[in-house]
């Protein structure tokens, strides 16, 4: 009988629960795929020093310390030298937390005191090279105008998570060095000011502070929802977007995928490597679950879209329907709020004399037409409405977007929905409700579309067609040459409408 397979103990960092959907932990794994992104003779240079500024559990520092180890034994052949040398040199790292200084601290040095007997090598002072810098929000009308966080969603919260390294606190001018590499995956989001507002991104100010202390290199994860901008990220993506120093983008579809443990965020994630010496164009990486969807080098930036293309295939899609010159569906979608309705409106459950039919959420009620605050042109007419939201991070393929409800006239909608419209004949609109059902019509979208969010702007690259007929997605496959390759890949990504 074969002798059973040693067991394996699990490393920790592996097993770690996140903090929040928020504020990730990074798997070891997924540290290593980013720090495989560098050039590897920096692990051979006793002179490379790295900063974490927004450490959580130390991987990022530990398993560089792993490779520093190997890559400087012959400049360091004693190994006790080595490890002072690393520890006190080229490691560094800003905590974002008082547990989260703790915890990195005990996964770098070995004891949560970097100067305890339990060291791997001990260093002057219980905190070491990773530190917790006491930083402040700087308030004004109630938001730190450094970060954007609520003075009144934090004031009864035992951390102020007010993040040194974006709140003023220069870790060269800290550690009295220059940064040759930072890395790091830092905080998502903060919560606005109550639960029904939503939140504002925060990864991005990481990302540009980062940027701004100017390293050889940088390499950070963040959500991927910043490729289509969006809130408080519409600067920051066309920064991104122009930069010809990314040199590799590896993007996931579904955020799970990267970091397991039931992680999910909406739009998926990314890390990339920004090298300061790079000028060309990028290397970029789709993974969908387990497997490499896309892979190729182009620039971020595709000439006449604002956003990022997250496929190959779906870049020479979209060059071929672009070649036609069409025109943008997008001119037939209203704004949000097409009748002036929010999403809390909810009529009367029944008809009554004169009352139009109000689409709003969770089914149908009747309104005034003088209740209508804008929009009552459009009332007549007949319509689509399709939500303005709908779906994001789910397994492909998927609908992408809602179902087209057919709107009559005498009927209008709240916020839940936008506007497909309006057609002055129902065959028109039943002929626009079948280009919408195509997986071709979706498809576009979803170039466009890594949120939930659906507003006008998601149908830009989407194009007009002939709508006195019909549209199946046969025709449209055919209309703009789309090879088996190109319909395969639509297919996997894009599932047929529910009726």
């Amino acid at each position: 009988m074969d002798a059973p397979a040693p067991k394996r103990n699990p490393d920790v960092l592996e097993c770690l629960a996140n903090l929040s959907n928020d504020e990730v932990f990074t798997p070891p794994r997924v540290a290593n795929a980013m720090l495989d992104l560098l050039p590897q003779e920096l692990f051979r240079d006793p002179k490379t020093t790295f900063l974490d500024p927004c450490c959580k559990s130390g991987v990022f520092l530990r398993e560089i310390a792993k490779r520093l180890i190997v890559g400087l034994e012959p400049a360091f052949p004693d190994l006790e030298t080595r490890l002072r040398h690393i520890f006190r040199n080229q490691l560094f790292g800003f905590a974002i937390t008082e547990l989260t200084a703790l915890t990195s601290r005990r996964t770098v040095y070995g004891s949560k005191c970097a100067n305890g007997k339990y060291a791997i090598t001990p260093l002057d002072t219980p905190e070491g090279n990773i530190l917790l810098p006491p930083a402040e929000h700087v308030w004004e009308n109630g938001k730190c105008h450094l970060c954007g966080a609520s003075q009144d969603t934090l004031k009864n919260r035992s951390e102020s998570h007010a993040y040194a390294f974006i709140h003023g606190i220069n870790p060269e001018e800290v550690f009295h060095m220059k940064f040759d590499v930072i890395i790091g995956n830092p905080p998502y989001q903060l919560q606005d000011a109550g639960e029904s507002t939503g939140a504002s991104p925060i990864y991005q100010d990481f990302v540009e502070v980062a940027k701004k202390l100017n390293p050889s290199h940088l390499v950070m994860i963040i959500p991927s929802r910043w490729f289509a901008g969006g809130k408080g990220l519409n600067d920051f993506r066309a920064a991104m977007l122009h930069d010809r120093h990314i040199s590799e983008l590896h993007d996931f579809m579904d955020a799970n995928a990267c970091f397991g443990n039931g992680v999910e965020i909406k739009g998926g994630v990314c890390y990339f490597h920004i090298d300061k010496d790079h000028d060309a164009p990028c290397h970029i990486v789709t993974h969908d679950g387990s497997k490499v969807v896309s892979e190729g080098s182009r620039f971020l930036l595709e000439p006449g879209v604002d956003t990022f293309i997250r496929h190959q295939l779906g870049v020479e899609i979209y060059r071929k329907v672009k070649a036609r010159g069409e025109k943008s569906f997008e001119t037939l979608v209203s704004a949000r709020k097409p009748f002036g309705f929010d999403t809390t409106v909810t009529g009367e459950t029944s008809p009554f004399p004169k009352s139009i039919t109000l689409y709003r959420n969770g089914g149908t009620a009747s309104v005034k037409p003088e209740e209508v605050p804008k929009g009552r042109e459009w009332i007549p007419l007949w319509k689509l409405y399709i939500s303005k939201a709908y779906g994001a991070g789910e397994i492909f393929p998927h609908q992408i977007l809602g179902v087209p409800l057919l709107g009559e006239p005498n009927s209008c909608c709240s916020e839940t929905y936008i506007v497909i419209g309006p057609f002055k004949d129902k065959r028109t609109a039943l002929n626009v409700r079948s280009y919408v059902a195509t997986r071709f019509f979706r498809f576009m979208v979803f170039l466009k579309k890594i949120t939930q969010d659906a507003t006008a702007r998601v149908y830009q690259l989407v194009p007009m067609q002939d709508f006195s007929k019909p549209w199946t997605d046969e025709e449209l496959y055919a209309k703009y040459g789309l090879t088996d390759e190109e319909i395969a890949f639509i297919e996997s990504m894009v599932k047929p409408m529910e009726a």
